[in-house]
């Protein structure tokens, strides 16, 4: 029932989108000359302001436009909002909080419109020093359908005095280092846990982000997973994945039960991490110290050689411009972004308002941010691999397959009910059967 009334959402989005537009799609539409047009902000407080500010500079400068800002429906979830609102002709003229994955679905049926087909795209991604993190997100046939405006390199978090007490000078690098810190562990504490993850044993498409893909794209160097429409994962890496998480799970490292703060309480001494965390730790956990306490890694790996410069997961999100707001207000809405993301300045307001690194190559390098990472440390290892960071699937069909890597591979694997080879075996067969 929930994917047919999907496929009817995005039949009816279709009709819409190629029907004659009207001025209620995105805004206004012109009025005395001047541009209206609705700009949807993620429902995050932090980011509304940002974006409220934004539009009022602009505004200020551009007399001829006009921007509403307003938090995106977010019941029962920002993509059914969107989804609803394509289908009754209420969509904004551009939204953020658009994930790669959503990007493929809303692209499939129309609903949004290519960023390169905008004069002064190019200028764009070279003045605000993105080329690198660009060159994973372009979708078929070289289409650019989503603008990224953060990306958080998801991290591991290492609790460095307990791994001192265990013997060990520095985080583990290798899936060999981290299996012997946790033997360690299990010899000396064997009520602790390496990685405390209830969501290893559950289903849920998405929290493959932050386990699985964290660990694949490390292992294999940032492969494509799927690729026009295709599985085109690298075998031997997400096998060396799968046999990573049976051999903790045989080992009695991982805690699969919901746990309240296992990792700050030390009852774990390993966790998937993203910056949004520290406001927390500030204000429940202020013994929290990086250096003291804990350390940032990046995603253990098979092999030492693997150890230079390995990938992980980007949880990224950014900016789509949909089909149904009129050609003036896509220009308006692209001239708007085009001018947020030429100045450095405005990068780094929303990197001190939201805690979310921008998405940009330069942003460990660049002398417009160097002042609040030398204030705010422990977002600098998120800065520095910013290109190291690969965005989710573009497919449309992400969450069916993310919830197969989960259902046929993670699960069983960690619940020692299939090997690697048979899980990643069950896991191909049953994607390419959702893709065909």
């Amino acid at each position: 029932m929930k994917k047919l009334c999907f496929v009817l959402l995005l039949m009816i989005s279709g009709l819409i989108v190629s029907g004659c537009q009207s001025d209620s799609g995105g805004g206004e539409g012109s009025s005395d000359g001047k541009v209206e047009f609705e700009f949807w902000a993620a429902p995050n407080p932090t980011q509304e302001a940002f974006w409220e500010d934004m539009a009022q500079q602009y505004m200020e400068e551009e007399d001829g436009v006009s921007i509403n800002v307003t938090p995106m429906p977010e019941s029962p979830s920002s993509e059914a909002g969107i989804q609803s609102a394509i289908a009754a002709g209420n969509a904004p003229a551009i939204s953020e909080n658009i994930s790669r994955g959503f990007a493929a679905q809303l692209a499939a049926s129309s609903a949004i419109v290519p960023f390169n087909e905008f004069e002064g795209y190019e200028k764009l991604i070279q003045e605000r020093q993105m080329e690198e993190t660009m060159s994973s997100w372009t979708f078929t046939d070289d289409q650019q359908f989503v603008l990224p405006v953060y990306s958080n390199p998801m991290l591991f978090a290492w609790r460095t005095d307990i791994l001192a007490e265990l013997g060990f000078d520095e985080a583990p690098r290798t899936y060999d280092e981290v299996l012997k810190a946790g033997e360690k562990l299990k010899e000396k504490y064997p009520e602790k846990f390496l990685w405390s993850r209830a969501d290893l044993v559950k289903p849920t498409w998405h929290a493959r982000w932050f386990d699985f893909f964290m660990l694949y794209n490390a292992a294999s160097d940032g492969n494509n997973f799927v690729e026009d429409n295709k599985l085109v994962a690298d075998n031997e890496a997400a096998v060396e994945t799968f046999k990573f998480f049976s051999q903790m799970a045989e080992g009695d490292m991982l805690l699969t039960r919901e746990a309240t703060d296992p990792f700050e309480s030390g009852d774990s001494i390993m966790m998937d991490i993203g910056p949004w965390t520290f406001s927390y730790w500030d204000e429940k956990f202020p013994e929290m110290v990086e250096g003291e306490t804990y350390e940032l890694t990046m995603p253990p790996v098979p092999s030492e050689e693997g150890t230079e410069n390995p990938k992980t997961f980007a949880d990224t999100k950014g900016l789509s411009i949909y089909a149904s707001a009129t050609k003036e207000q896509q220009q308006a809405a692209f001239d708007f972004v085009n001018w947020v993301f030429s100045k450095p300045e405005n990068d780094l307001e929303w990197f001190e308002k939201t805690n979310l690194p921008p998405a940009r190559d330069d942003l460990a390098t660049n002398d417009a941010f160097t002042e609040f990472l030398e204030e705010n440390s422990e977002l600098k290892k998120y800065a520095d691999n910013i290109p190291n960071a690969v965005p989710p699937i573009a497919s449309e069909k992400t969450a069916e397959v993310q919830e197969l890597i989960g259902t046929e591979g993670l699960n069983p694997v960690v619940k020692g009910e299939k090997d690697a080879e048979q899980a990643w075996e069950d896991v191909r067969n049953a994607i390419d059967g959702v893709l065909e």
